[in-house]
């Protein structure tokens, strides 16, 4: 998988410990349909690209014995769909690891309605739907169990 960077430990994204993952690029639609620049996540773009063995990953995260989920973020997950279904299907049928994974995207549930169809032959699957939209108040969402900065944004268990 080629990613951005992993954080072996992340606390504020979810609601158990989890090694946060961060994708590799995004379109920032968030900045195109509001009209200004907003992505808390831009500077990544910038940042080298890693490519990370999907077992090193995996294994690296199995070692740690804080962590109780994986977080796949950062820009933009499901612009490498491919990638993604390929680590998480490694995951749950070579290690018969079945974790929580938590996938955040700034699409709407109905624009990838087909790769969240193609999750759903795994357990523990969790999505946070929705772009950011500057000036909105966060909420929290009980799915995450962490607060969200977006009214449209959500989180489900698929």
């Amino acid at each position: 998988m080629v990613i951005k960077g992993l954080q072996d430990e992340d606390f504020v994204n979810y609601c158990k410990p989890s090694m946060m993952i961060i994708a590799r690029h995004c379109s920032f639609k968030c900045d195109k349909e509001s009209g200004v620049r907003c992505c808390q996540n831009s500077t990544l773009a910038s940042a080298q690209e890693l490519q990370c063995d999907d077992a090193t990953i995996i294994e690296r995260y199995l070692q740690n014995p804080i962590t109780e989920a994986i977080i796949l973020g950062g820009l933009e997950p499901f612009d490498q769909f491919d990638e993604v279904l390929t680590f998480v299907r490694t995951l749950r049928r070579d290690y018969k690891c079945d974790d929580d994974v938590v996938i955040y995207t700034g699409y709407n549930k109905d624009e990838i309605k087909e790769r969240i169809a193609a999750l759903t032959e795994f357990n523990n699957i969790i999505v946070k739907y929705g772009r950011f939209v500057p000036g909105q108040r966060p909420h929290f969402d009980v799915v995450l169990g962490v607060k969200l900065a977006s009214d449209n944004q959500y989180a489900e268990r698929i």
